[in-house]
């Protein structure tokens, strides 16, 4: 063998206070995982030795509990981009104990290479194959695409993870292609789902390899929530509202890709379209695949599927796995700046459905912090989707925290799509379009579709009292109901006049 085998013990000493890591994978999937787990107990040991132990992460988008949980907990995270849902991390940004930027996913690889954030340091990446070459070794990813050919090409040096938990055959799930850059840069050439673009492999300098770290870890799969009434209403209202766009022309009888968010409620809202006879059996242009599609994959009713990456359960991974000859033909993995790519999206008419924390009247919506200023996670791939898609639809529960909290309020107190972006806004209680609605127009029709029962009165008052303007707003009462709305329900009784 012509590179040097470590344990991820080893690996990890390599690496030095200060230095920039760019990392494969995309949401736990894929993400190198032997290495951070030493790194953090470096780190921990440098601490309690009274020296200062940190390093920038750059990934594809969130990780799991060995990078960024870890690493949070062992306060050895500087700088973090551009995502992140893991709750032990969230707990040290919000603290301030982190300097996290929150990107669309789209932008993270390009901007490496841009040179926004200057050298890279290392590239740590987890694969599922290594063939040696002439000069160079052919690696295979594991299970998301992320960043990982800019990361192998932009680091000075680079670990591989040479996970044994992976079946080697993942590689024939890879599309592996990197755009140039302005001024060469040329159209993604991708018109279909199913479209292949580039290579399954990523080919490194086998001088610019520093170790190969061989492990058997599963895949930090993350656990969503069952569906509930709640969010099966919501599946139930965005498959007929899209029924009835299809009936009334304005979807093609062809349907269009979809793309869902993560979690119980898309699950909920493929599970409704696939049930739906009125629909056909459809593509998914997206970042993440769930369990539930790749379900639908196996009994027809998803055709081709193109992603980032394979956020599913271990068991649901070993089902692709095992099923490959059927998947390399119907399942793509690509870079996030693909799968997220403004470009593509937009050429295939992507339907893009997400969900918010919180939506104001005018169709203003909050997808990533609590209050204004706590971090609950990052704006993802939320807005590369929804401002290009062919419809845009945000869905949140009326209310939260039992009926406590509402989540149609007069004005988002943090702000990640603007009402320009969002076409649709579903609840359980109802479906509001907002399309060729003035800001007055959208006020109402949220308000009468989306709100709970409870708070309409106290956002009708709130639209009477507004001084007038095209989009009307008085910032002192809509801080008072915010906090009406958020604090206490008895306060929807009241008036603020």
């Amino acid at each position: 063998m012509t590179y040097p085998q470590m344990t991820a013990a080893q690996a990890a000493a390599m690496i030095k206070h200060g230095d920039k890591i760019a990392m494969s994978g995309f949401t736990p999937a894929g993400v190198a995982k032997a290495v951070t787990k030493e790194l953090a107990k470096i780190a921990t040991a440098e601490h309690e030795q009274g020296r200062e132990f940190q390093v920038s992460i750059f990934t594809g988008a969130s990780t799991g509990q060995s990078t960024d949980g870890d690493l949070a907990v062992a306060h050895a995270i500087k700088y973090r981009a551009p995502y992140t849902t893991n709750a032990d991390f969230r707990t040290h940004v919000n603290a301030g104990e982190i300097a996290y930027n929150d990107l669309h996913l789209s932008h993270m690889a390009q901007e490496l290479r841009y040179g926004f954030y200057g050298n890279i340091d290392w590239a740590i990446l987890e694969v599922c194959d290594i063939e040696e070459l002439p000069g160079k070794l052919r690696v295979y990813l594991t299970a998301a695409g992320g960043i990982s050919p800019t990361a192998a090409r932009l680091a000075a040096k680079v670990i591989l993870e040479l996970n044994h938990f992976h079946s080697p055959n993942a590689k024939l799930l890879h599309d592996v292609y990197e755009p140039l850059d302005p001024p060469y840069r040329k159209p993604i050439p991708i018109v279909s789902v199913s479209d292949r673009i580039g290579t399954p492999y990523i080919d490194i300098p086998v001088d610019k390899v520093a170790a190969v770290v061989e492990c058997d870890i599963p895949d930090e799969a993350r656990a969503f929530k069952d569906n509930d009434p709640v969010t099966d209403k919501i599946g139930y209202l965005t498959a007929e509202f899209l029924v009835s766009e299809m009936h009334q022309g304005r979807i093609p009888k062809e349907f269009l890709p979809l793309q869902s968010g993560v979690g119980s409620t898309a699950n909920a809202i493929l599970g409704a379209l696939g049930q739906d006879k009125h629909v056909p059996d459809f593509n998914i242009y997206t970042e993440v695949i769930q369990n539930s599609v790749i379900d639908m994959m196996l009994n027809g009713r998803v055709k081709d599927a193109s992603a980032c990456s394979l956020t599913v359960s271990n068991d649901c991974l070993k089902q692709v796995y095992d099923n490959m000859d059927y998947f390399r033909h119907h399942l793509t993995l690509r870079q996030s700046e693909i799968s997220n790519s403004p470009e593509v999206i937009r050429r295939l008419g992507v339907i893009a459905i997400n969900t918010a924390i919180e939506v104001d009247i005018y169709g203003n919506a909050n997808s990533t912090h609590i209050g204004g200023t706590r971090m609950m996670n990052g704006i993802g791939g939320s807005g590369d989707f929804e401002r290009n898609a062919y419809l845009s639809i945000f869905t949140c529960p009326s209310t939260a925290k039992g009926g406590l909290i509402s989540s149609i309020v007069p004005m988002v107190s943090h702000q990640d799509h603007s009402e320009h972006d969002v076409n649709v806004i579903v609840t359980e209680q109802g479906v509001a379009d907002l399309r060729g609605k003035s800001p007055v127009e959208r006020a109402q029709i949220i308000i009468d579709n989306c709100a709970h029962p409870d708070y309409r009165p106290l956002l009708r008052d709130y639209v009477k009292h507004c001084r007038q303007g095209q989009t009307p707003h008085n910032l002192g009462m809509a801080f008072n109901m915010h906090e009406a709305l958020t604090l206490n329900k008895d306060m929807h009784k009241a008036t603020f006049l």
